[in-house]
Order: structure tokens, then sequence, then C-alpha cells
């Protein structure tokens, strides 16, 4: 997968975090590297405990693991700032 689809997956995929964990605020640019990070961390977690990685731009799968990846990145992240739901 090519890096300009590495950047439309963590685009969605971060944006869709934020509204999953109902976060405000931020900007593209935070939303895009969370779900970038996201993605490869969904795609370890992914390669560790299921033995399936980041297959192709189209798998259902690294849609779901970048998903995956990037709640918990935004998790982590909101946590380690301290910032609140608002």
């Amino acid at each position: 997968m090519g890096i300009i689809g590495w950047i439309l997956i963590g685009l969605i995929m971060g944006a869709l975090a934020k509204s999953a964990l109902n976060r405000k605020g931020g900007t593209w640019l935070g939303s895009l590297l969370l779900g970038v990070v996201g993605a490869l961390v969904g795609g370890f977690l992914g390669s560790v405990a299921f033995n399936r990685g980041i297959d192709g731009f189209w798998s259902p799968w690294t849609w779901l693991l970048a998903f995956v990846g990037s709640v918990i990145v935004l998790a982590v992240w909101s946590a380690i700032s301290g910032r609140s739901k608002a």
C-alpha cells in the first residue's frame, strides 16, 4: 500500500475515531497523524494477536485494524494529555 493510501486511511480513521469517542476540537493534521499511527498500531496488534496485519487498501481487515488502532491511540493520547471529552 502506498503513502497516499496510508494518508487517506489515516485521515478517515482518525476522524472516525474522534467521532466514536465523542472528542471535539483538534486539527485535520492531528486526526491524520492519529489515524496513521493508529493504523500502524492496529496492524501490529492484528499481526501479533491474529497473525494477520494490514493487507491492502480495499481489505476490510485493513480498515477494521486501522479503526481499532486509531481508537486505542486516541484514548491513550487523551489520557496522557489530560484532555476532557469537550
